[in-house]
């Protein structure tokens, strides 16, 4: 039996160099049958060695005739019960080639997501520390089936309002809307219902209609129905965090973009492929991105601004021009920024804070603030002077009359006597 190397040597010295095969065996110090052989075959050379039987072969009929009896019987109860004196490895082994014989058969599924079906949506809630922040904020990760392209950001909290408008914006990075998102049981989005529709908030069906889609609310404790989006935020957490430094929420969520851009094209093995060579076909089959207005989605209320000239947004006040003390006045708050409008002018604009319970003031508010109760407080005095005419000046100028020390040094002294 030659090598491989020697056979493949023979054929190209024969095909290749047209040497004769009496001039290979010379050179090669083989037989010339060897060498016709070489030539003519039309496999690989490989070694096999003939089988020599196993000590298992005689009770093979006795394995089987248990086997039929239970299917999933241990090896060593089958030991036992054939009598088996030997090494149990080697019974071992037998026994799980023959056992598929006797069980069902019970075929894997395969999820198979496709183009544009499906985006799952969760929270991620990163373990990191941010400055000036005592919770840090959740990270809303969406990650579409069918070409597992990954988009998150931070958001200021989780209410339905904010997922709202965080869900928006990654629609929009994406370029178009998924027949379907599907969401465990958050408070913000809505509830799972067995054999019934679920139950969204408010705004989350606003923008369900609004996008033409179907939100998938999955039954509580079933996180292996999103598995996709489940190992995007381990894959955070071991690939993205490890070594980062973040100086607050802006920052993380321009290092998590960064970052998501290079991993889109990352070779994933599950695909066979990276996120970016799918994308084209995932985008194409999707829904497109409805025409939504600016400050449609986000957080709206209006009410009457009170002689303390500050609103409240979540957990935050907001200062306000106190000139339209006591006018309605309408509150919008998107991710980034905080807007109060009266009679459509604007008349406060804050930068929205992701830390909880804090007052924020614009100096401009607080220095008009000043000088209107400077005038309130002149005005007062004004009308006080008219109400008693020639009285003001004069009260400033009556004479206090002083009583002398002496007199309770005496009172002092009889109540000691």
């Amino acid at each position: 039996m030659i090598t491989v190397d020697d056979w493949a040597e023979i054929r190209r010295l024969h095909r290749a160099e047209k040497m004769p095969i009496k001039a290979i065996a010379r050179m090669l110090g083989i037989s010339k049958n060897t060498v016709r052989r070489a030539v003519r075959a039309i496999e690989v050379p490989k070694y096999e060695r003939a089988a020599t039987g196993s000590i298992v072969d005689a009770v093979e009929p006795q394995i089987r005739a248990q086997l039929e009896l239970d299917a999933r019987m241990p090896a060593t109860t089958i030991a036992e019960r054939i009598g088996w004196s030997n090494s149990i490895t080697v019974l071992r082994e037998r026994v799980r080639e023959l056992r598929p014989a006797y069980l069902p058969v019970d075929p894997a599924s395969r999820t198979v997501y496709e183009p544009g079906e499906l985006a799952q949506c969760d929270l991620w809630f990163p373990p990191i520390t941010l400055p000036g922040l005592v919770e840090v904020p959740p990270v809303l990760v969406m990650v579409s089936g069918y070409s597992r392209w990954t988009l998150a950001r931070m958001i200021p909290s989780r209410h339905a309002e904010d997922l709202v408008l965080a869900t928006w914006a990654l629609l929009e990075q994406l370029g178009a809307v998924p027949r379907a998102l599907v969401w465990d049981n958050e408070g913000g989005v809505g509830k799972y219902r067995s054999g019934r529709a679920p139950l969204l908030s408010g705004q989350y069906n606003a923008l369900r209609g609004l996008l033409a889609t179907k939100v998938i609310v999955l039954p509580p404790r079933e996180p292996e129905s999103k598995g996709v989006v489940e190992r995007a935020n381990q894959y955070f957490e071991t690939s993205f965090l490890p070594g980062r430094v973040f100086t607050g929420p802006a920052d993380f969520n321009a290092q998590l973009a960064a970052w998501l851009t290079v991993i889109a094209s990352r070779r994933k093995r599950r695909l066979q492929c990276a996120p970016a060579d799918r994308i084209a076909a995932d985008r194409a089959a999707m829904l497109e991105l409805p025409p939504i207005q600016s400050g449609q989605l986000g957080w709206h209320n209006q009410i009457r601004l009170p002689r303390d000239h500050w609103v409240r947004l979540d957990t935050c006040d907001y200062s306000v021009d106190p000139r339209v003390i006591g006018q309605r006045v309408a509150v919008h708050a998107d991710l980034e920024r905080v807007s109060v409008y009266c009679q459509g002018r604007r008349v406060a604009s804050h930068e929205r804070c992701w830390a909880a319970h804090q007052t924020i003031t614009d100096p401009a508010h607080a220095e008009l603030a000043r000088q209107l109760r400077a005038q309130a407080t002149a005005a007062k005095l004004t009308a006080r002077s008219a109400a008693a005419p020639g009285t003001g000046a004069a009260k400033a100028e009556v004479e206090v009359e002083e009583r002398s020390l002496a007199v309770y040094d005496g009172l002092t002294s009889q109540g000691a006597s």
